[in-house]
């Protein structure tokens, strides 16, 4: 009989082991099981550099400036001459402008610096022109219409500036004409941008057309 308890007794001892054994299997399982789910994944992203290509700089010339007066330019009839007139350059390309330092004349002023042989513009006459003007008192170009393309208007001062209507009249095709406009014949006191108020203009006028 005490041999048969004691086997008894081992057996309980026995199935108790095997119980703690699988029990501690599936708790250590377990934990294992929900750390892994619950850990984060470490994810390798990419570095992307995006490079952004400006381009060259462009730099618009609108006209050249000179201290070099004419030799060549002729006199208008009836305009008081300008003593430094701007070089004759060359026809269908843009002029080189000399903006005197002198006090600006009180008139307008006027020198053929190229002399046309096409036909000869009148006043009210529709024509197509190239320009380029600058500024008396900064010595600068502000505008030049040879970066934009040549133009047409009538020769009235419904359309133009009383000096270019004063100043142009007699022009021949393929000339081209320097004015020193004072601002009464001009924008006068106000001005219009960016030319200032009581200024006096040097436009150099190349005649391409007339009608």
């Amino acid at each position: 009989m005490e041999e048969l308890a004691r086997q008894n007794k081992r057996r309980k001892n026995l199935r108790r082991g095997v119980i703690v054994v699988v029990v501690a299997v599936l708790v250590i399982g377990s934990a294992a099981l929900f750390f892994t789910k619950s850990s984060p994944k470490t994810v390798s992203i990419p570095t992307t550099t995006t490079t952004v290509s400006t381009g060259p700089t462009t730099t618009t010339t609108i006209g050249t400036l000179s201290t070099t007066c004419s030799t060549t330019a002729t006199a208008v009839a009836g305009l008081t001459t300008i003593p430094c007139a701007s070089p004759a350059g060359t026809a269908a390309k843009a002029p080189t402008m000399v903006i005197p330092t002198t006090t600006p004349p009180a008139t307008l002023a006027a020198a053929d610096l190229i002399t046309g042989t096409g036909a000869t513009l009148k006043a009210g006459d529709k024509f197509t022109a190239q320009y380029v003007l600058g500024d008396f008192a900064s010595h600068k170009i502000l505008q030049s219409s040879w970066t934009s393309g040549s133009f047409s208007t009538t020769l009235s001062t419904s359309d133009l500036i009383p000096g270019w209507v004063k100043g142009l009249p007699g022009m021949k095709v393929g000339g081209r004409r320097e004015l020193i406009i004072p601002p009464s014949l001009a924008y006068g006191t106000a001005g219009q941008s960016p030319i200032p108020g009581n200024d006096t203009l040097v436009f150099i006028v190349d005649l391409l057309k007339v009608g």
